[in-house]
């Protein structure tokens, strides 16, 4: 493919993707496929000649969308949302074509001077503590990683590195060994497994923390850990708070946890994957309160803030702190400008080596929109959220099960576990809509997140119409066997 046939192909690839996206609702949301459905329908190895890109394109119809979720239905409501935008579709083309790997700012200066500064446009958009800030020669800054969960590693492998270094200095004696082996981290009981994951990685010890009723972490869950643990001769090192957790979208304390982390040099991360995109409305900041305790902070913009996967950001209020834990310098990647204190090698600041000019759809995607587009889209999904829990609390068979605050509604029939896993089975096997499920204090219960770009309250009210419908059936169907 020459550049000539790449503009054509590449303009009708542009109508496809628009076409896909202006008629996704036409599609079903949910595939009707079985594992193994994929191989018999491609060749056992690859071509020898080439292939017409023609061919191409009506395997991807023909192969690929049959077993495609679509999560950026109007009828999507399982998991979080994840961002989708013209705009940023455009830039991670253009991120593609220039396709730099920019691992050092000598290997790009572009890529790891604007990364810089939309981290600093973006913190500033949810009026991050200025110690966040790279800015005038600030000690922070923020990065972009490729998940949440890679974020909380590399927050929690920098602690661990803080950790050693403090108690060999306390002890000269103990080896690094010594100090892991003693080592404890905390996260609350309703955190994402990948916290758990990144303990295993890490292979230190976590401890999951106890949540009160509206299943967020208090001070005292921390305290009484912390003294037990000190009491028994371990360290704590490091706390994962979370803002927006997955099952029900509940908030810990930062104000109470933070002082207890600072008291007891415990490196404090907060992770608010979800809904710290909503922290761009004034309305909605007061939920990061008690984050000027947090040593990092990390949240997606992938989710909430139409700027596509993969787009992970995360603030340290002191770089050093990353850049200590991850630095190694050969001679290969060492150029003039490194020891200027003027720029950043983002190398330091993350697990792999190679990168992605991915701050280019933060900067399209926030000069299209505008703060206060963004802002707009963020509210109206917070509004339909609350649409389909009014929906709820009208029909008494159903029950809320979590304070309803962004864009999550979690519910249930009243009743047993076994009769919301036939509802759901039932709502996914119909595959009009799409939902997901999360335990809550033994109860099985369903998740209602408000996700795609395109969503409007018809499809809310569909969603519900359809869901009472196979309740409906249900419980007839049990009252039959009763």
């Amino acid at each position: 493919m020459d550049a000539t046939e790449f503009r054509k192909r590449g303009k009708e690839m542009v109508d496809y993707i628009a076409d896909y996206l202006e008629t996704i609702e036409k599609r079903r949301v949910y595939p009707d496929v079985e594992p193994g459905y994929l191989r018999p329908h491609i060749p056992d190895s690859a071509p020898e000649e080439p292939e017409r890109f023609e061919d191409i394109l009506k395997d991807v119809e023909k192969i690929i969308m049959p077993g495609v979720t679509h999560w950026h239905s109007p009828y999507f409501f399982a998991y979080y949302p994840t961002a989708n935008s013209f705009p940023a579709l455009l830039a991670d083309m253009l991120s593609g074509g220039i396709g730099c790997i920019g691992f050092t700012w000598a290997s790009s200066p572009a890529c790891t001077e604007l990364e810089t500064v939309m981290l600093d446009w973006l913190g500033k958009m949810i009026n991050l503590p200025p110690s966040f800030l790279a800015e005038k020669d600030g000690e922070g800054g923020g990065v972009i990683q490729g998940t949440a969960s890679e974020a909380t590693l590399v927050a929690l492998l920098a602690a661990r590195t803080k950790a050693i270094q403090r108690a060999q200095s306390e002890n000269g004696t103990l080896t690094q060994g010594d100090v892991i082996g003693r080592l404890v981290a905390y996260t609350s009981d309703q955190a994402h497994s990948s916290v758990e994951k990144d303990g295993l990685i890490a292979g230190v010890k976590t401890k999951q923390l106890p949540t009160d009723d509206a299943f967020a972490v208090r001070g005292s869950a921390l305290r009484k850990a912390v003294d037990q643990d000190k009491a028994a001769g371990l360290i704590p090192f490091f706390f994962c708070a979370t803002l927006g957790t997955t099952t029900c979208c509940s908030f810990d304390k930062l104000s109470e946890l933070g002082p207890i982390c600072n008291e007891e040099n415990i490196w404090m991360h907060v992770d608010a994957a979800y809904a710290g995109s909503s922290f761009i409305c004034p309305e909605f900041r007061h939920l990061l309160n008690g984050v000027e305790f947090a040593d990092s902070f990390n949240f997606n913009p992938h989710k909430w803030l139409l700027v596509n996967f993969d787009c992970s950001t995360m603030w340290v209020k002191k770089r050093t702190d990353l850049t200590c834990a991850f630095k190694i310098d050969p001679v290969y990647l060492k150029h003039a400008h490194q020891e200027s204190g003027l720029i950043t090698d983002y190398r330091h600041w993350q697990i792999p080596l190679g990168r992605r000019f991915r701050s280019l759809k933060m900067w399209f995607v926030f000069r299209m929109y505008g703060v206060k587009g963004l802002q707009e889209y963020i509210r109206k999904h917070v509004k339909l959220a609350h649409e389909f829990k009014d929906l709820v609390l009208q029909d008494d068979r159903f029950e809320i099960c979590a304070d309803v605050i962004l864009g999550l509604v979690c519910f249930r029939l009243k009743g047993t576990n076994e009769l919301n896993e036939a509802l759901l089975k039932n709502i996914n096997a119909s595959r009009k809509i799409h939902l997901v499920p999360c335990n809550l204090r033994g109860k099985f219960v369903l998740r209602f997140a408000v996700c795609a770009r395109t969503v409007e309250s018809a499809h809310v009210q569909f969603a519900w119409k359809h869901i009472t419908k196979l309740a409906g059936e249900l419980l007839k169907a049990q009252k039959q066997q009763d």
